[in-house]
């Protein structure tokens, strides 16, 4: 799926436009998207590059190999979709920037449900108020909900639930409170806990950090803390109890990592210096850049595919 290792080495010195346009890299895309997709393709990463002056800093190579790696799991990068996104991130081994693939929790479950195993897959914040009981013997669980989805939208989140049933019937559930939560990101993203954790969570979320600090808090646990609830819910009942299709193993390998130039996850130093362990991504911290926004699509020369 990555491109011949020459052109992966290729500086960023090299505009985009200019490195997709040669042969061996539209060759390598073609294998991946081919035709009139190809198209669509190369104009997602353009205009996704044009608009995030921090992915103009990332390596060609790696944008292309996690665009192509979402592109071979037919997930979209459109974060209104949040199925995967392209994260700049810092590799001071390399000492250059890079594009790291992310898997959103939507994509999980876009790749669980596609393997036709499951009947049933959700994942739910629990907001305050709403929870009754929760049995973890029999895994069963009582909620209340809000009925006004713009008054649940506004109430405070006090947990998170998952659940999935097989066609056969089989049927696992599981709860973490917020505060279950939040343990498990200060252990597993440094700048989660340097920073003050849910407390600090709670600071910003109420507006009590002053401006001047506000650089400090870019991690997607505290930019989007929910998000990364949810995706580590799905992670942790698929991964434990769930069955996987080859997808959803390819997606759950290469989550949070660089695509290489042969195609596999290479997971690097975060900013803070912390190894990600490579035989258990889940256990790898996140990116510490936000989601890349979506873009109006650019023009891109029809001729890139035949």
């Amino acid at each position: 799926m990555a491109v011949q290792n020459s052109l992966a080495k290729t500086k960023q010195k090299v505009g985009l436009t200019a490195y997709l346009t040669q042969d061996a890299v539209k060759d390598q895309i073609n294998k991946v998207v081919g035709g009139k997709n190809g198209t669509r393709f190369i104009s997602s990463i353009i205009s996704a590059v044009q608009t995030t002056p921090a992915l103009q800093e990332c390596t060609n190579s790696s944008i292309l190999s996690a665009a192509l790696l979402g592109e071979a799991l037919n997930l979209s990068p459109s974060p209104q979709l949040g199925q995967f996104y392209m994260v700049p991130f810092n590799n001071k081994k390399k000492g250059c920037t890079e594009a790291q693939f992310q898997l959103g929790y939507k994509g999980y479950i876009q790749l669980a449900i596609r393997s036709g195993y499951y009947r049933k897959l959700n994942v739910l914040a629990i907001k305050e108020g709403e929870l009754v009981r929760y049995d973890p013997l029999n895994e069963e669980i009582e909620v209340e909900l809000i009925d006004d989805d713009v008054v649940r939208e506004e109430a405070p989140t006090i947990g998170y639930y998952a659940m999935f049933e097989y066609e056969n019937g089989f049927r696992k559930t599981l709860y973490w409170s917020k505060k279950k939560m939040a343990a498990h990101a200060e252990k597993y993203s440094f700048a989660f806990k340097k920073n003050g954790g849910l407390k600090a969570l709670e600071d910003l979320q109420a507006g009590r950090i002053p401006e001047k600090d506000l650089w400090k808090y870019s991690s997607f646990w505290f930019q989007n803390f929910d998000e990364m609830a949810l995706k580590t819910m799905l992670r942790q009942i698929i991964s434990k109890w769930g069955i996987m299709s080859i997808e959803l193993q390819k997606g759950l390998s290469s989550d949070m990592a660089v695509i290489n130039e042969d195609g596999a996850p290479d997971y690097v130093d975060t900013d803070e210096g912390m190894v990600i362990d490579q035989a258990d991504p889940e256990e790898a911290p996140e990116a510490e850049q936000e989601a890349i926004p979506d873009a109006p699509a650019s023009e891109v020369d029809n001729q890139f595919f035949k």
